[in-house]
């Protein structure tokens, strides 16, 4: 059914309230003070772990629930958000003002839209069924999500799994859609696998190349072995996968100098052809056929916590997107496209799909939102709800 006639102005009120707390990570400054205020007077159970890590600064998390019974629904996301950035707004970015129907602000889109929307469906769907639904729901909200997300998401599942908190399915709020509310669902992720390249030669004077020996031409065939042939074809739910080269460095100042190392950084988005695991062994095995006898390097591959993943469609993301056609018309693609989310995480606890606001703005000078996708967008949360809860 469509939200009540309250709680679109509840999603805009909540809204401007976390976006006028400037939670730039790994700062708070209030955010989840917003969402554990809204929680509360409806009957969560609301825990405010912080987490630690050398290294990295502590991050405020909150975790949320009504009910003990399964299924448990959870509604996961992020109340921090990326700098201002450089550049005049034309409203100020904490300042949480609507002008001509938009609401501007950072993290209107990445996401604190998202997350107030699910606060005013969740609201509403309690003001209107009270104890009368079977079952639980939880709010898994992060302030670690863009930056380093070591005291983040990762850490409070863990901390809820050794409390025993079980989940059955999760929407996570990010900014799935393109350009129009209702065009795509995430059901997976690519992975993601940074690679450091060094080919080593001899430094020498360039009149005298027999007596030093360039890494660069070294570097060129090994990158080129990299990329030129595809890692895949893609698979059934994914593109196929790519490797890009993001910078490659010598740094030598002198123009009649051959240089000892030439270096280059790679990353991967990679498809669920592979793991990180089969997919370093695969890049080793090019560099070391390429190289052969006559190139020396050495490869560092980062660890990764950025696997490819996938929800395999079934009658929850049915569930969800009948929801969404339901109030927009529109079936959504289902999607794996774009970069990591949180969802890498949560997919170890439970099936997590992705479906959030617009996402035309986000980390841009005058990141916005329509008030009326927010009004949407707190009816299809409701929807989902409502389906997921059926009256007994």
């Amino acid at each position: 059914m469509p939200a009540d006639h309250h709680a679109p102005d509840a999603a805009l009120r909540l809204a401007q309230a976390l976006i006028r707390c400037p939670s730039v990570t790994p700062e708070d400054r209030g955010a989840l003070d917003v969402v554990a205020d809204a929680l509360r007077p409806a009957g969560f159970a609301v825990e405010r772990p912080v987490f630690s890590e050398p290294g990295y600064p502590d991050t405020p998390n909150l975790y949320a629930r009504i009910g003990r019974d399964g299924p448990c629904l959870v509604f996961a996301g992020h109340t921090d958000v990326v700098p201002e950035g450089e550049g005049a707004w034309r409203h100020g970015p904490y300042a949480g003002e609507v002008a001509d129907g938009m609401l501007y602000g950072r993290g209107a889109a990445d996401m604190k839209g998202g997350v107030a929307c699910m606060l005013a469906a969740t609201l509403a769907f309690l003001e209107r069924r009270g104890d009368g639904f079977a079952g639980s729901i939880a709010f898994l909200i992060t302030g670690d999500e863009e930056g380093p997300a070591v005291n983040g998401t990762v850490k409070l599942l863990d901390w809820a799994r050794a409390r025993g908190e079980r989940f059955d399915h999760c929407v996570l709020g990010e900014p799935t859609n393109p350009g129009r509310l209702g065009e795509m669902m995430k059901i997976g992720r690519r992975g993601s696998l940074t690679g450091k390249l060094t080919v080593m030669g001899r430094q020498g004077h360039v009149a005298y190349p027999h007596k030093a020996e360039n890494p660069i031409p070294g570097l060129l065939r090994l990158a080129s072995a990299l990329v030129g042939e595809p890692l895949d074809r893609g698979t059934a739910h994914f593109d196929a996968s790519n490797l890009e080269f993001t910078t490659i460095d010598v740094g030598n100042p002198a123009s009649n100098v051959i240089p000892a190392t030439a270096r280059a950084t790679f990353n991967v988005r990679f498809n669920d052809d592979w793991t990180a695991e089969t997919l370093g062994a695969e890049i080793r095995r090019r560099l070391e056929q390429a190289a052969g006898n006559a190139v020396r390097f050495s490869l560092d591959l980062q660890p990764s916590n950025a696997p490819a993943f996938l929800t395999r469609p079934d009658a929850f993301v049915d569930l969800v997107s009948e929801a969404i056609r339901a109030e927009t018309g529109l079936t959504p693609t289902l999607s794996t496209t774009g970069g990591t989310s949180d969802a890498r995480f949560i997919k170890d606890a439970c099936p997590v799909i992705e479906f959030g606001l617009v996402g035309e703005t986000m980390h841009q000078i005058d990141e916005c939102v329509a008030v009326a996708d927010l009004e949407r967008l707190t009816a299809i949360y409701e929807r989902v709800l409502e389906a997921y809860f059926p009256n007994a």
